[in-house]
């Protein structure tokens, strides 16, 4: 049973608006390319052929204007004279960007954005003197297939690429059902098709021909057999007469002495660009004699066979919700194993329970990690767009800048990706702005007119470090000092107490900026707040390195993942606790005597180091204990400092599935999320870098009453807010 036309167009779409991502970026990526280089035909007909995938594409979901508008700058950049044009970089930004707007546009319901500019920039290309069609003249050692067709360049490269790789080439002309609904949607579908079996490598006629609706003819490069290809390309109700013919026998691959592989798929999208060239309407499908292709030095290309499958990430999560709560069942079945143990020691079944026990953890664990390498992707689908902004950020400042990218490599967990982008973008766009001279000020300072922006990522324990590096200016701490005071932020006593360091984390503040003037890029005081409390949100933290005249590095810290944690857990005046086990350093005993004040602040001398301490309950000097009343001292490190965490007492090391928590129950920063473990406790995670922040800013004898009554209140309301589990309230 096939699904109602309006279900395939629906299907047709959401695949295009994600694969229209890809080809953005690349249209940007070829675009900066083409900046450098002006007038390169190869990357001028690199964008032709991203402009005309995104036209057939547009084409067969229905999207008219942007398929129009696509086709107008596609005819317009086969004009021989458009490689040459001064401001064609330009005008493909320019594209770029309206494309954006209008598939943006489409998919959320908006209303289109203006196109007029655009249009009038493009007609600059087609009404330049002595325009016209380009027309490339055959090499001799080129042989045209007998088919009737004028191929291009690059889709004959592409024909020898594949013969050299040991694929036979078809020419496969499908009818399409004259009662078919949607004979646009319905050619898609026959491609996708065909793509499941062979590389397309051409599309005949064009989507706009009228000649389309009635049929489709491909060539494509496969290891299958005419029959197979047959009956691959028909699909009921949507197909007619199918007609395959052998256009270039397979060869002997000269790269490799393996044989072909069976099927070659190619992602749904167009391949190779189509001539714009009108073409006679094809009425019925030529049989071509069998013909060798050839091209001058072409490279075999190796069959790949990409099992790929999109999925919209909303399902990949509530997968991992449920991995969650198998794992709360896990923790809900040991403590249960445990308390049968004690009350039945020596029953045989106590090691039968505990085998389960050992292979469902198994089990799980591997689940787990499966899943969780689902939701991984490189750093690099966000490093790609930084090439753009730098360029377009560099132009609005008047700076010269060059951008280095390492690490794209790297991954990180995909909900995390897509909240530090506006963070590392409002970093990038400082770097450029503030951090950058400008090239008559470097010049003067013995460096190179253009400035270097390097993004860097890797892989650091189980967190993934993110560098935004410049080689400018770097940051005057005595004068972000100076404008803290102006400003109102801090009093001269407390900043004659502040460490450089600190001083530097003040850039951080809502409001803070030292620019003279406000402009589109920077002086309004917003932004790097913004990157804090982001960064807070996602338990990660920055650091910032500068040296004056040198440069800035501002180091980021993120968790692989937000889902499940390896948590510490620890009781504060009767309540449990947990914070991220990587941020603990170590465990120490000490007592109340061996805490002391300095400066109306609490430090405590631990191995020849002196550490600010931090109470979360009430002071633990009693009756009974006095001075020597034992506390525990958890060594944490915030960003680049460590800390004395005092807590009452040790629950231990678990593995925690983190609970959001409703915003309308949690008012407070202090605490990142809530767990539930195996015998129906809540458990509060706290969120170490604002705990910190909103210790500095409490009177001393104050603090800990403060820190507990706070955490008390929303440990109550957070068993409450997650309901009864285990039976307990």
């Amino acid at each position: 049973m096939t699904n109602p036309p309006d279900e395939r167009g629906a299907e047709l779409q959401e695949l295009f608006f994600e694969t229209s991502q890809e080809l953005l970026q690349a249209l940007n990526e070829e675009s900066l390319k083409l900046e450098k280089h002006p007038g390169d035909e190869e990357i001028v007909r690199s964008i032709r052929r991203t402009v005309h995938t995104l036209k057939g594409d547009s084409a067969a979901c229905g999207l008219r204007e942007l398929s129009e508008l696509a086709h107008q700058f596609e005819d317009a950049l086969s004009l021989d004279t458009a490689a040459g044009h001064e401001a064609l970089a330009e005008i493909a930004f320019a594209a770029a960007d309206v494309f954006a707007g209008m598939i943006a546009a489409y998919h959320l319901g908006r209303a289109m954005p203006a196109t007029e500019a655009l249009r009038q920039r493009i007609n600059e290309l087609t009404s330049a003197p002595a325009a016209k069609k380009s027309r490339r003249k055959k090499k001799s050692t080129e042989v045209a297939p007998q088919s009737g067709k004028d191929w291009t360049d690059s889709e004959k490269r592409a024909l020898a690429q594949a013969q050299a790789a040991g694929l036979a080439i078809y020419d496969i002309v499908v009818k399409i059902d004259p009662h078919c609904t949607m004979p646009i949607a319905a050619r898609q579908l026959i491609q996708n098709a065909i793509s499941g079996i062979g590389q397309v490598l051409v599309v005949r006629p064009d989507a706009k021909s009228p000649a389309a609706s009635k049929q489709v003819e491909f060539v494509a490069a496969s290891s299958q057999s005419e029959e197979q290809i047959a009956a691959k390309s028909r699909i009921p109700t949507i197909t007619g007469d199918v007609s395959v013919t052998l256009i270039a026998a397979a060869s002997s691959p000269k790269s490799s002495a393996k044989t072909a592989p069976e099927a070659v798929p190619q992602s749904p999208a167009p391949v190779v660009e189509v001539s714009t060239t009108p073409a006679s309407p094809a009425t019925a499908p030529v049989q071509p004699a069998p013909v060798e292709i050839q091209a001058p030095a072409p490279e075999p290309v190796q069959g790949i066979t990409e099992n790929i499958l999109r999925v919209e990430a909303g399902r990949i999560d509530n997968v991992l919700n449920l991995v969650g709560e198998l794992i709360i069942g896990k923790s809900m079945l040991q403590q249960t194993l445990n308390e049968f143990g004690k009350r039945y020691p020596k029953d045989l079944l106590r090691g039968k329970f505990a085998d389960v026990m050992a292979f469902q953890a198994r089990v799980l664990n591997d689940l787990q990690r499966s899943v969780m390498k689902i939701r991984m992707v490189p750093v690099d689908q966000l490093f790609r767009r930084f090439p753009r902004i730098v360029r377009d950020v560099a132009r609005q400042c008047g700076r010269e800048v060059d951008l280095e990218l390492s690490g794209q490599e790297t991954d990180l967990d995909k909900g995390i990706l897509d909240a530090i982008a506006e963070p590392i973008t409002h970093l990038v766009r400082n770097a450029v702005s503030h951090g950058i001279e400008s090239p008559e000020e470097r010049r003067s300072k013995g460096k190179t007119p253009r400035g270097k922006i390097r993004l860097h990522a890797l892989h650091q324990g189980n967190q993934v470090v993110v560098e935004i590096s410049d080689d400018g200016r770097g940051i005057d701490a005595q004068k972000i000092r100076a404008k803290a005071l102006e400003l109102g932020m801090v009093t001269g006593e407390e900043v004659a107490r502040m460490s450089e360091p600190e001083i530097l984390e003040l850039i951080f503040r809502p409001g803070f900026s030292t620019a003279e003037q406000v402009t589109e890029v920077s002086g309004r005081g917003v932004g790097m707040d913004v990157v804090q409390s982001v960064l807070q949100r996602l338990k990660a933290t920055i650091h910032i390195e500068t040296r004056l005249g040198q440069g800035t590095t501002f180091r980021m810290k993120l968790p692989l993942t937000l889902a499940i944690i390896k948590a510490l857990m620890f009781w504060v005046e009767q309540r449990l606790y947990a914070i991220p086990l990587n941020a603990v350093n170590q465990i120490a005993r000490t007592t109340e005597s061996e805490v002391h004040q300095v400066d109306n602040y609490e430090v405590l001398q631990l191995r020849n180091q002196v550490l600010p301490v931090l109470r979360l309950g009430r002071r633990a000097v009693t009756e009974i204990g006095g001075k020597s009343s034992k506390l525990f001292v958890l060594v944490i490190t915030v960003g680049e400092k460590k800390f004395g965490l005092i807590v009452d007492a040790l629950e231990g090391e678990e593995e925690l599935v983190i609970k959001a928590l409703d915003d309308q129950t949690f008012s407070t920063d202090l605490v990142n999320g809530a767990s539930i473990l195996g015998d129906g406790k809540v458990v509060l995670i706290l969120n170490l870098p604002a705990v910190v922040e909103h210790v500095a800013r409490s009177r001393p004898e104050e603090t800990g009453l403060t820190n507990c009554g706070i955490l008390l209140n929303h440990a109550d309301r957070a068993r409450l807010a997650l309901g009864a589990v285990g039976g307990q309230a």
